[in-house]
C-alpha cells in the first residue's frame, strides 16, 4: 500500500471510529433507578418478560438478539441470584459473558474502580451489570462510560431489576396490577429492594403497607404517599402479597436483633399465614434466613412464590437486556 493510500485509510478509519463512538454514546440506555422508567417502558418490559417466559417454557427457539454483544457482570459485592440470573439471561440471548471478581483483579494492586471499568469499556463491553456497596456509585457512571449500565444493587439505594421481576411475578399471579395491596415487612431502611419496590408500586398504583421494627422503618415524614405503616397481623388480613426482607446486619452497625423473637413479631409463621386471604401469596427477594423471616417449613408453602421469583428473574433480566440494547424508542 502506498503512503497516500495508507494515510487515507487511517484517516477514514479514525473518522468512522470517532463517529461510531459518538453515535453509540448518544443512544446509550441505562437501568440505574426505577424513577428513570416511564409506565410505558415498565409495561413493555413486563410484556417482554412474559414473551421470554413462554418461549422458554414451550422450548421454542430463543431470538439471539445479543449474539454479537459482550455483557460483563461487575460485582463488587457478593451475589448468587442476581449475578447468575443475569449470566443465564445474557447467554440465552446469545451474548458473551465476562464474570469479574474483585478478589482476583487489579483492584487488589491499587487500581481505581473507575480505571477498572474503563478497562472493560476499552475491551469492548456493551453492557455492564454492576453491583456496589456505595448508594450512588452506579448512578454516577452514566455519563462516564460508553456502555449500557445496569444497577444490580447499589448499597441501600436501589435494586431495579429485582423490583421489576417482583412486579412481573405479581402480574403473572393476579393478571392485573390494579386494586392490589402489598405488604413489605422487615429492614425497610437498609433494603434497596424495598426502596425500588416502593417507587415501582407507586408508579403502578399499588398500595403498600410497611411492617417491621420501629428503628428499621422510615419516619412518617419520609413515607411515600402510597405507603402506610401497619402491624404484620393487621396487614396479613388485607394484603394480596406479603413480602419479607432479610435483616441486613452488614448495612447497619448499631441495631441489635433478638433472632429468637424476630419471627414471632415480624416473620412468617403459622399464625400469620392463617390470617392471609385465600388467594394471597408470599414473596422474599432472598437469600432467606430460614427460621427468622420465614419459618423453615413455610419457605415452600403453597402460598410461597420465592423460588418462582428466582425463575422469573431470568425472564425479566432477558427483557431488561433486550430493552437496553435492542429496542428502538
Amino acid at each position: 500500500m502506498t503512503h497516500w493510500l495508507k494515510t487515507t485509510a487511517q484517516t477514514l478509519f479514525s473518522k468512522n471510529q470517532h463517529s461510531s463512538k459518538l453515535t453509540r454514546s448518544s443512544s446509550i440506555r441505562h437501568l440505574t433507578a426505577i424513577n428513570n422508567l416511564t409506565v410505558d417502558i415498565i409495561n413493555s418490559i413486563l410484556e417482554k418478560s412474559h414473551f421470554y417466559s413462554q418461549i422458554i417454557k414451550n422450548k421454542e427457539p430463543i431470538p439471539k438478539v445479543l449474539s454479537d454483544k459482550v455483557v460483563a457482570n461487575l460485582f463488587f459485592e457478593d451475589s448468587t441470584r442476581t449475578k447468575f440470573s443475569f449470566e443465564v439471561a445474557a447467554k440465552r440471548l446469545g451474548a458473551s459473558v465476562l464474570n469479574f471478581s474483585p478478589e482476583t483483579s487489579s483492584v487488589n494492586k491499587g487500581e481505581s474502580l473507575y480505571d477498572t471499568l474503563k478497562t472493560f469499556e476499552n475491551l469492548g463491553v456493551d453492557i455492564g451489570v454492576i453491583r456496589h456497596s456505595d448508594d450512588h456509585f452506579v448512578e454516577s457512571l452514566k455519563t462516564k462510560l460508553n456502555f449500557c449500565i445496569v444497577n444490580a444493587g447499589a448499597g441501600k439505594f436501589e435494586h431495579p431489576s429485582q423490583s421489576l421481576l417482583d412486579l412481573f411475578t405479581i402480574k403473572e399471579e393476579f393478571k392485573k396490577l390494579t386494586d392490589l395491596t402489598v405488604t413489605i415487612c422487615g429492614d425497610i431502611n437498609s433494603s434497596r429492594v424495598a426502596k425500588s419496590n416502593i417507587s415501582l408500586f407507586k408508579k403502578m398504583g399499588i398500595k403498600v403497607l410497611l411492617c417491621g421494627p420501629e428503628s428499621l422503618l422510615p419516619p412518617p415524614q419520609k413515607l411515600e404517599d402510597n405507603c402506610q405503616v401497619s402491624t404484620l397481623k393487621e396487614a396479613a388480613k388485607v394484603s394480596d402479597v406479603l413480602m419479607f426482607l432479610r435483616v441486613q446486619h452488614e448495612r447497619h452497625q448499631a441495631f441489635e436483633l433478638s433472632i429468637e423473637n424476630y419471627n414471632n413479631e415480624f416473620g412468617l409463621n403459622h399464625n400469620i399465614i392463617n390470617l392471609m386471604p385465600t388467594n394471597s401469596i408470599v414473596m422474599h427477594p432472598a437469600p432467606v434466613n430460614r427460621g427468622v423471616e420465614i419459618l423453615d417449613e413455610l419457605v415452600e408453602h403453597p402460598k410461597s412464590r420465592i423460588f418462582k421469583q428466582m425463575e422469573n428473574g431470568v425472564y425479566t433480566r432477558m427483557a431488561i437486556l433486550d430493552w437496553l440494547y435492542c429496542n428502538e424508542e
